[in-house]
């Protein structure tokens, strides 16, 4: 029996992610053994300090690679032994290939976001854009919103040093693009002046309930994009289509960052529509 390709996802609190459902359903449609696995440091009640020696011990168990999510698409950076060019830019990573000896991080999910906004909001204004989150996901929706045309682009984080750091990072590689740097209490100026929003933060999640923006502050006008995908509809997405904004979820961006990644794992294309398709038929969870 041939043995599987073995992969998975490092993170905190992943037992709900969809991850293996989308690669082990492209895997056999593809008649390829592959078994995807989660690692959560919460479950496994791991510290983040014991990063380093999880990565060792999955090479060791011979695993292709991984992706990695919250919180450790930067913190996994020191560990690995090169950069793609797109994660050197951006500054986060969330798939790690083990290939003879090395670890080469990659972002797949700017490319995911960039395909998601693309495809689902056609002809909406980027112009400015007001992000909330400026962490490992962060980083990269704002380097693709920067790619997709946005001028003015204004990142809000309760970490302000984090935040800055960011800033600094896109106005060195986007220098003829203007990036700001917002706090909560100018939330309503900021948002009272942009076109579009991006919610970045894990506010929304299931276990994070809340939004990242107050519902009062949106407009018809207004598009909203939110990178959470359990559930799918958040609380910030339902409030910006009750006012009527156009909405766009975190399952595009799901699908295009698990399909590139799929594709550096095996080395296969990965069918987006076939996936897309498994995103939503994703069993329900029981109780």
């Amino acid at each position: 029996m041939k043995v599987p390709v073995r992969v998975g996802l490092v993170g905190r609190e992943i037992l709900a992610s969809r991850s293996p459902w989308l690669h082990e359903r492209e895997a056999r449609a593809q008649e390829l053994a592959l078994r995807y696995e989660l690692v959560d440091f919460t479950a496994r009640d791991l510290a983040d300090a014991d990063l380093p020696r999880v990565l060792t011990e999955l090479v060791a168990s011979g695993f292709t690679g991984v992706n990695v999510t919250y919180p450790f698409k930067q913190a996994v950076i020191p560990l690995l032994t090169r950069l793609s060019p797109d994660a050197e830019r951006i500054g986060a990573v969330n798939t790690v290939l083990f290939r003879g000896g090395e670890r080469i991080g990659f972002n797949t999910d700017v490319t995911g976001f960039a395909e998601a906004v693309r495809t689902e909001l056609v002809g909406a204004d980027l112009a400015s854009v007001v992000q909330l989150g400026a962490g490992g996901g962060g980083s990269a929706t704002a380097f693709a919103l920067l790619g997709l045309g946005t001028h003015r682009l204004t990142l809000v984080d309760a970490d302000a040093g984090r935040a800055a750091a960011l800033s600094a990072r896109l106005a060195r590689a986007s220098p003829k693009h203007e990036i700001a740097v917002g706090s909560d209490a100018d939330l309503a100026t900021i948002v009272r002046a942009c076109d579009g929003i991006v919610n970045a933060t894990p506010l929304g999640m299931a276990k994070s309930p809340g939004s990242a923006v107050p519902p009062g502050l949106l407009e018809p006008r207004h598009w909203v994009a939110d990178i959470v995908y359990f559930p799918l509809e958040t609380e910030l997405l339902r409030a910006a289509a009750a006012k009527g904004c156009r909405v766009l979820d975190g399952s595009a961006m799901a699908v295009g960052q698990a399909a590139a990644a799929f594709e550096i794992f095996t080395g296969r294309r990965a069918d987006r529509a076939r996936m897309r398709e498994a995103f939503h038929a994703f069993p329900a969870p029981r109780g």
